[in-house]
């Protein structure tokens, strides 16, 4: 029989051999050792199964490994929570690290707040090669509470490896969403606030892994993924017009930064403008823009 207990540290693995004995020795680590791994390798091509035999010798049943045909992230995790049996579920991808007092932090707010169905904390990125980059500081204005149209609006953003969430509130509202191959995680976290609160803690507790393919690189696969996402939930709890026109803009701004990063100042200036006219009220959008206008001018001139 399956070991139970309090925490099923949820690790979805594709191709990820080189990273993943830090993220499993950063569990074994936790100050808190009620936990369990069910580890899901999403028909890895690298040497993922060597790489984890001796971690499954070593923690026995405190290690579960799921092998299945590639199926993507959500359906990876999915099958990792179907495979769960604990009373809160942690997210941990394979490249990412947990601080030792992670899930102690974790345990303790929603231990504190039963009306909670979710909590997260601040990460400080690192590079390929673990050097330490930026701390995420986080949205403090709208951090906690009942912050579903924040979540819709990407006020604030709940980073993956801090997450632990109930298994009721789960299996109340759904696994993540498997058509969504971008956005899922924001696409549950709404679905969880719009019925509970959200706990926040207010230091880091993991390191989040930066990545050469993340969506920011690829402006066309950002702005679809997120206006499914926004098309999706519009009219449910939270989600009305004016958040709609706010999380629109947003999509718009964001997709403006990473091409003005990527060195295309006229495209850049094209997407600031549209989130203007989508939601002219927010001082950040209209900064931007006035800012690649500038730019723009001065490279004519």
């Amino acid at each position: 029989m399956d070991q139970t207990a309090t925490v099923d540290v949820i690790i979805p693995a594709f191709n990820a051999a080189r990273y993943l004995p830090a993220a499993l020795e950063s569990v074994a680590a936790q100050s808190f050792d009620d936990w369990r791994i069910v580890l899901v390798d999403d028909g890895s091509t690298d040497n993922t199964p060597q790489v984890i035999a001796p971690f499954l010798h070593r923690f026995g049943a405190k290690l579960l490994y799921i092998r299945q045909q590639n199926r993507g992230l959500p359906a990876a995790r999915n099958a990792a929570i179907r495979a769960s049996n604990s009373e809160f579920l942690a997210l941990l991808d394979a490249d990412d690290i947990w601080l030792p007092c992670r899930l102690a932090e974790s345990v303790r707010i929603l231990r504190e707040r039963p009306q909670a169905g979710l909590a997260y904390g601040l990460v400080t990125h690192i590079d390929a090669d673990g050097n330490l980059l930026s701390t995420f500081h986080g949205n403090r204005s709208h951090a906690e509470g009942r912050i579903a149209s924040h979540i819709y609006m990407k006020k604030v953003d709940l980073p993956c490896p801090t997450i632990t969430f109930r298994r009721q509130c789960a299996e109340a509202v759904g696994l993540f969403d498997e058509t969504m191959r971008a956005t899922e995680d924001r696409d549950l976290w709404l679905r969880i606030a719009q019925h509970h609160e959200v706990a926040f803690i207010p230091k880091v507790i993991a390191y989040y892994r930066w990545s050469a393919n993340s969506m920011s690189t690829d402006t066309q696969r950002m702005v679809n993924a997120q206006q499914q996402f926004i098309r999706k939930h519009y009219g449910t709890i939270g989600c009305g017009f004016l958040p709609r026109q706010v999380a629109s803009a947003r999509v718009y701004k964001q997709r403006a930064d990473a091409l003005k990063a990527q060195g295309k100042p006229r495209a850049a200036l094209r997407s600031a403008l549209h989130a203007v006219a989508l939601y002219p009220f927010d001082l950040d959008n209209l900064r931007t823009a006035a800012s690649l206008f500038v730019h723009w001018l001065r490279a004519q001139a």
